[in-house]
């Protein structure tokens, strides 16, 4: 079948993926028309996969029980500290269990979540701290050491939490474990009520900060809508490369993906995290890439999908230590970020008898904006794929002010 009789397929009336036009800021919008209104549901629907591993990092393994009761008494903390509705919290924090944590504690009450790119120099944090206007900050330990000196210039900041400090704090510092314990406490919290707060799909909850521009990085604004738009979206691709294939759509299966991209950035979160918890999947996370360390994660946890950017797959291809590992459960290898070589895509199919996956996006569309996968992508390894159903694009003139015909090169718009 084409592309438009699969399309027409998947968000015909009733269908899952069935679209619908809604006014956003006064422009007409097509949007999935079954997704959940904000993310706070999310969470409360994902507390169904119970025993399920939601994260993996190390000796600590965080089910969706234990996930859910740390998301629901951190939110109530947050709330007793003054932090609500539209209020600022800024996070620097490399992969650890604790930041899906603090992310959905966060969006859960209303407020805006800050994830800061954790490998900024202080200089580079203090602008994104203050320029986010940041009432609350949550630091690993390795932040806290790095900004220490300089929190008295966080004009806005009435409170700074340290997670996994190694030193005693002083000040406006406390650690986050005399709020919710470690990883290993979470699944004996006491059940808390979890906060109700009326959250409209337009209401905003993050803001990532990019550095596609001259001068300092802008922040950009996602609502709830954005987020989980990203999970649809990524779904919808999924299907839509089944049908291509001529399979049929099984029933949403857990999956172990193993993620080596920061969670700060817009891939790893908007694209990757949302649809881990919607459909119950496992996340591991690892400290710092390392191919020989991630081929032993691999196999013993029988990881069903990984990437990141191209390179990350070149060397798992080429690591001579590679027919050492039992890397068959390997089901998916995506990228995204930097331009990849046609070898790669067929090589990651007769190699490792994987799926290969790519698409494109921006901070500024909370990531998945086209996709490619599999057979489509192996006949046209060069392209990044067409759009989700809920995206158009256009190419314009270096003006931004024509649309171009096919064939011409210019600026593309999303």
């Amino acid at each position: 079948m084409s592309m438009a009789e699969i399309d027409a397929i998947l968000t015909a009336p009733g269908a899952r993926f069935e679209m619908e036009t809604v006014e956003i800021g006064g422009v007409p919008t097509r949007t999935w028309k079954n997704a959940p209104a904000n993310l706070a549901l999310l969470v409360q629907m994902a507390r169904a996969y119970g025993a399920r591993e939601f994260t993996i990092h190390e000796d600590e393994r965080v089910t969706y029980e234990a996930q859910y009761r740390a998301v629901a008494t951190f939110a109530t903390k947050l709330q007793a500290m003054g932090v609500g509705k539209g209020d600022r919290v800024a996070l620097a924090m490399r992969n650890l269990p604790e930041w899906p944590v603090i992310f959905f504690a966060t969006v859960s009450i209303g407020a805006i979540i800050v994830p800061l790119n954790a490998w900024w120099t202080a200089g580079e944090l203090d602008y994104g701290i203050n320029d986010s206007g940041a009432k609350l900050l949550i630091l690993d330990d390795e932040r806290h050491e790095r900004l220490s000196g300089h929190y008295e210039a966080f004009a806005g900041v009435e409170r700074i939490l340290v997670a996994r400090a190694t030193a005693p704090l002083t000040g406006k510092a406390s650690r986050l474990e005399d709020l919710i314990g470690t990883p290993h406490d979470w699944a004996a919290l006491p059940e808390v009520p979890f906060p109700q707060v009326a959250i409209a799909p337009e209401d905003d909850a993050t803001i990532f900060y990019t550095s596609g521009t001259t001068g300092n990085p802008k922040g950009a604004l996602g609502t709830h809508r954005n987020l989980i738009t990203n999970i649809f979206s990524s779904a919808f691709g999924a299907a839509r490369t089944l049908m291509r294939r001529g399979d049929e759509i099984p029933a949403p299966t857990p999956k172990t993906l193993l993620t080596v991209i920061p969670l700060f950035h817009v891939t790893a979160c908007s694209a990757a995290l949302m649809g881990v918890v919607a459909a119950g999947s496992t996340m591991i996370f690892m400290r710092k890439w390392d191919p020989v360390r991630a081929m032993e994660i691999i196999e013993r946890e029988k990881v069903h999908a990984t990437g990141g950017v191209p390179t990350i797959a070149w060397q798992l291809l080429e690591h001579p230590d590679r027919p050492k590992y039992d890397l068959s459960s390997l089901e998916a290898i995506s990228y995204g970020g930097a331009p990849s070589a046609p070898e790669l895509v067929k090589r990651i199919y007769t190699e490792f008898g994987a799926l290969p996956g790519n698409g494109w996006g921006m901070t500024e569309t909370m990531a998945t904006v086209t996709g490619h996968s599999a057979e489509d992508y192996l006949n046209r390894p060069t392209s990044a794929g067409p759009p989700v159903a809920v995206a158009d694009l256009k190419i314009m003139d270096e003006d931004g002010v024509n649309e171009l015909p096919v064939g011409e090169v210019g600026e593309l718009w999303a």
